[in-house]
């Protein structure tokens, strides 16, 4: 008959494992410690972790609270409004959102620099360009499909 391997795994001393890494770490880690010291000590100049140590005591009351008013049809609204939000947002390029904010900016210190509002024949102008009635198709193509989903 055959008799069995006999196997015995080595122990190991995780206590003694973390202490030499604990020992390693402030040479291997000096640069990121002391960001990290840096960061406290703003936090704790600013009010930060006084504010972090309220909240912490306080974590009871505060979980109380949400839950209360989550438990509201407001509540219940507002976070599932705020889901749809985060959807919405998911969906979105970030290049896109990036080239519509430089064309705001842009757009913005163009309105800054009139001195006076435009004439309505100046306002006709704008709107026949090219460009405008590229964006008025984009524009109105979003409210036929906001009118389309308020039908139902």
């Amino acid at each position: 008959m055959a008799k069995p391997i006999a196997f015995k795994p080595v122990p190991v001393d995780f206590k003694a494992d973390l202490e030499r890494r604990l020992e390693k770490a402030p040479a291997e880690h000096a640069a990121a410690l002391l960001q990290a010291l840096e960061v406290i000590a703003i936090a704790h100049r600013e009010g930060v972790l006084d504010l972090l140590h309220g909240m912490i005591g306080a974590k009871d009351t505060i979980a109380a609270e949400i839950a209360k008013y989550a438990r509201l049809p407001e509540g219940v609204a507002g976070i599932r409004n705020l889901l749809t939000a985060a959807k919405i947002l998911t969906e979105l390029d970030p290049e896109v959102l990036d080239h519509i904010s430089k064309v705001m900016s842009s757009a913005t210190e163009e309105h800054k620099r009139e001195q006076t509002p435009p004439s309505l024949f100046e306002l006709a102008k704008r709107a026949t360009s090219e460009d405008s009635r590229r964006g008025l198709s984009f524009i109105t193509l979003i409210l036929s499909s906001l009118g389309r989903s308020l039908k139902t």
